[in-house]
């Protein structure tokens, strides 16, 4: 089965508290959990940058959910297509608290792919790099 992602950016409501915020992520994960959808979430406390990846027919709902939530506003994707192995295969869900640079960063790089190119001599970031480096903390 091929997996594909979706990489999206979008603005928080000013109403977004902390509960909420909790209600929402646990009720992703539930969601994700059953549909085969892991992800992370990097948010700067103005500003969400998500990444997911599962089945197609399971994405789709899932970002559809995305789109219809009243959390957040000034939806932008990013970038949508197959991704050869999850990035994420242990996290239904992750919320990553992030600084405004690093979620900029990410968002303004190249998403094309889905590919890093960290380590490849002369070659910029690519999107998936700076994903990889807020995330690798977070991984053990």
């Amino acid at each position: 089965m091929v997996n594909r992602a979706i990489a999206y950016a979008s603005e928080a409501l000013p109403d977004l508290g902390p509960d909420r915020l909790t209600d929402l992520m646990e009720d992703a994960a539930r969601f994700n959990r059953d549909a085969g959808i892991t992800g992370v979430l990097l948010f700067d406390g103005q500003r969400f940058l998500q990444y997911i990846e599962g089945p197609e027919d399971a994405l789709k709902i899932a970002y559809g959910r995305i789109l219809a939530s009243s959390s957040h506003r000034e939806i932008i994707e990013l970038a949508r297509g197959p991704v050869g192995r999850r990035m994420f295969p242990y996290w239904s869900m992750r919320l990553l608290p992030t600084g405004d640079r690093e979620l900029s960063q990410a968002a303004h790089a190249d998403w094309r792919g889905f590919v890093k190119r960290a380590g490849r001599e002369g070659s910029p970031w690519a999107a998936m790099d700076y994903l990889a480096a807020v995330a690798e903390p977070h991984l053990a």
